[in-house]
């Protein structure tokens, strides 16, 4: 028998990288339900490390993950549907 989420949630899978798209794809439990996400590689870099070289965009992901989930929930509560895709200008200012 399958394991069922707790708490009436649906299970979220873990963030990954995906190399053919250059972007982090990731899930956001809203309401229980996942949303799917992505943010792109270059803004990761240039929003959170401007200059930088080769960083790992999922290190730079499980850093700020706190910010890219809010921003997904405020997308999402102005009518944004899956897959939310952010933006530099969804992000706030550092």
């Amino acid at each position: 028998m399958p394991e069922q989420p707790l708490s009436g949630t649906a299970p979220v899978d873990p963030p990954f990288f995906h190399e053919a798209s250059g972007t982090v794809r990731f899930w956001v439990l809203i309401d229980g339900q996942p949303m799917g996400a992505s943010i792109s590689r270059d803004i990761l870099r240039y929003r959170f490390r401007p200059g930088a070289q080769g960083d790992d965009p999922m290190e730079i992901y499980a850093q700020y993950a706190d910010q890219l989930e809010a921003a997904v929930r405020r997308r999402v509560a102005q009518g944004s549907i899956e897959p939310v895709m952010l933006r530099e200008f969804d992000l706030p200012r550092g």
